[in-house]
């Protein structure tokens, strides 16, 4: 875990994490304990016989590992996490304001220019915070 992350882990949720897929890319996602507590209780809120929530809840919780900072401030990825992601000896962290995404860095540097080939679109997106944002 980098150092400028550490204390406030330290805070909020005293190192322990859960660690999960993301449904979007091939990367995990990397919530304090916390985070994640609220994240289920919304799962669970969900219509018990809707599909696409049932969806979204196997592959969220089924995958969802709780993990805690060691004294160096690393974490042991579980093996099918790891694998999941491609997630090698070259890893990426990538801050999300409330979570963290673990990418093979290959992954990342490929995903990180398609995003920023979509930043010429985001300037004439309809979202005027979207928009200021981007300028």
């Amino acid at each position: 875990m980098p150092s400028r992350y550490r204390e406030r882990l330290a805070e909020i949720c005293s190192g322990r994490l859960v660690i999960t897929i993301s449904l979007l890319d091939r990367c995990l996602v990397v919530y304090p304990f916390p985070d994640w507590q609220r994240i289920e209780s919304e799962l669970q809120a969900l219509p018990a016989l809707d599909r696409q929530a049932q969806t979204v809840s196997h592959l969220l919780i089924g995958h969802a590992a709780e993990c805690e900072l060691d004294r160096s401030a690393r974490v042991l990825i579980p093996p099918p996490l790891r694998e999941f992601a491609n997630l090698e000896r070259r890893v990426r962290m990538v801050g999300q304001v409330r979570k963290f995404e673990l990418w093979n860095e290959s992954a990342w540097s490929a995903r990180r220019e398609e995003f920023l080939a979509e930043v010429e679109t985001l300037r004439d997106a309809p979202n005027e915070a979207l928009r200021s944002l981007v300028l």
